[in-house]
């Protein structure tokens, strides 16, 4: 009876799907999350990067703290923003690699894929980070902050994670190879 479900494309990746989700709860939730080191190294970074492209632009920036756990960056003359555990991107990479991994498409490829897709997606969680650090500059209003971080970024960032599963789905997995001929 398993086979009849396993060998239905849908059911499999449904199956590996909700595995997967599975798994990363138990491994971030209840074990990498309360640690927080991962978390930290990821947002250590995107402060890092953040504060080398508001330079690069010209921008003075709020002298980076020493202090440890300390996640807050932005313009000088301005409060700044704190990176929270939940934006620093690692349910965004979770997320990525498990639809990878889940639907079909040969290994080759994903093993490629998924880095490059972790990466692209960091870097767009940089551009989101400086993006609001600009805003908390040139539009001091929380609410304008509020919205944006809420709304207008939320959907950008899962966008492109939408666009890169639409990529992985239809152009790179090779799933058309893989359907049986019609009779046509």
């Amino acid at each position: 009876m398993f086979s009849k479900y396993w060998n239905d494309p849908l059911y499999r990746f449904l199956t590996k799907a909700v595995f997967l989700f599975i798994a990363w709860y138990f491994i971030y939730d209840l074990w990498l999350h309360p640690l927080g080191d991962l978390d930290m190294t990821v947002i250590k970074s995107l402060e890092q990067a953040s504060y080398f492209v508001l330079e690069l632009f010209g921008y003075i920036t709020i002298e980076a703290s020493h202090v440890e756990n300390i996640r807050t960056i932005g313009i000088d003359g301005t409060h700044g923003l704190w990176i929270g555990d939940p934006c620093n991107g690692l349910t965004l990479f979770a997320l990525f690699t498990g639809f990878i991994i889940a639907y079909p498409g040969p290994l080759k490829k994903k093993l490629w894929f998924i880095p490059a897709g972790i990466i692209v997606i960091h870097i767009i969680n940089i551009l989101r980070i400086v993006a609001l650090s600009l805003i908390v500059f040139y539009f001091p209003d929380p609410a304008v902050l509020d919205f944006n971080h809420t709304y207008t970024f939320t959907l950008l960032v899962y966008g492109f994670v939408f666009l890169l599963w639409y990529l992985w789905a239809l152009k790179l997995s090779g799933i058309d190879s893989m359907k049986p001929p019609t009779d046509e």
